[in-house]
């Protein structure tokens, strides 16, 4: 039997609480992020503000220039956790298969749902009413048999959208479908594929398994599906935690690795301090961020080893020395074992 599964996607979610609260900002440019000041990003905006091209992930300065009137907030993430709380006891009011990716998202597994009529097309309708009429947030929702392409859908036609792709209509709605859109596929796989005269997911179902698996490795096999519409992953009520990281970016570049080294011991502080929160969990490999003045990114990682500051320091001096130039950003982290593993661990001799 065809799975049902939902994504539902809150629209602007930090601003569209912000403008559900103060109507008065509906119509302005409106962005959640940090200063330009200390050097912030903008973390969402509405609609307004995206017509002037901003969008999340962009330096505050930056969207500043391109909107001098934008109105920056810096956030109540409270409130936009009690919203969020709001509209997930909504999502599991239609089903307990509800899978939380963030506070404003989540895949939801309906295919055993019989309310109304078993169709998850009036499902989603549903969805969408009680989340404006009780929360006050409009919810773009895609249908769809599997995972990525209900998440493709949810984006299909935003703000307030709802997409439905029917089992009957896989074949035709992939034929065209760039394959940007593909669970997994970032910027430099795009690129490799666009090497290979590779658009689109017809272009990818032309290509034998074999010469993918070649050309991606493992990801290879998940393209091949992928382009077929196959996705069996299920819906997870509980989430892997496979990180815990703590991060800083600095109002002023810290210009040498002694002033790194300085940095690393209170952010090292609040890392032991959250895996303590997440209950001390065994950890894989310690890991260090670095981003330079140039906004050149680098990580290094050392598995087998404890997250003891003496590791973050051996771990920054080699990640800074790829470099040598002013930091901008630093970060440290564990990533942990799988779940797998650690009940494997625990099984009895």
């Amino acid at each position: 039997m065809s799975r049902k599964i939902l994504h539902a996607d809150c629209d602007c979610f930090y601003a569209a609480v912000e403008m559900r609260d103060n109507p008065a900002l509906r119509e302005v440019p409106l962005a959640i992020g940090g200063s330009a000041e200390g050097r912030g990003v903008i973390a969402t905006c509405n609609y307004p503000a995206r017509a002037y091209g901003i969008h999340s992930a962009m330096p505050t300065a930056r969207a500043l220039r391109l909107c001098p009137h934008l109105t920056l907030l810096s956030g109540d993430f409270e409130r936009y956790r009690e919203a969020s709380r709001q509209l997930q006891a909504i999502f599991h009011e239609l089903t307990p298969l509800v899978e939380p990716l963030s506070l404003d998202e989540a895949f939801l597994d309906v295919s055993d749902v019989s309310r109304f009529s078993g169709s998850a097309t009036w499902m989603a309708r549903w969805l969408k009413e009680e989340c404006l009429r009780r929360v006050g947030i409009t919810v773009s929702v895609g249908v769809a048999p599997a995972k990525f392409l209900a998440k493709i859908a949810s984006d299909w036609e935003k703000p307030d959208g709802l997409t439905v792709i029917a089992p009957s209509q896989v074949e035709g709605f992939l034929r065209d479908l760039a394959v940007t859109k593909l669970h997994g596929v970032g910027p430099a796989t795009a690129k490799r594929l666009e090497a290979l005269e590779i658009v689109t997911c017809n272009d990818l179902q032309g290509v034998p398994l074999e010469r993918l698996v070649q050309e991606f490795g493992k990801f290879g096999r998940r393209l091949y599906e992928l382009a077929r519409g196959i996705d069996e992953r299920p819906v997870r009520v509980e989430r892997e935690r496979k990180s815990i990281s703590a991060e800083n970016t600095f109002a002023r570049d810290l210009p040498d690795l002694a002033l790194c080294h300085d940095e690393l011991v209170p952010l090292c502080e609040r890392l032991e301090a959250r895996i303590s929160r997440h209950g001390s969990p065994p950890v894989a490999a310690a890991f260090v961020k670095v981003r330079f003045d140039d906004f050149s990114l680098t990580t290094l990682e050392c598995r087998g080893t404890s997250p003891s500051l003496a590791t973050f320091v051996d771990l920054l001096d080699q990640a800074w020395a790829r470099r040598s130039r002013p930091v901008r950003l630093l970060g440290v982290g564990v990533r942990l074992v799988p779940e797998d593993a650690r009940r494997q661990l625990d099984l009895p001799l």
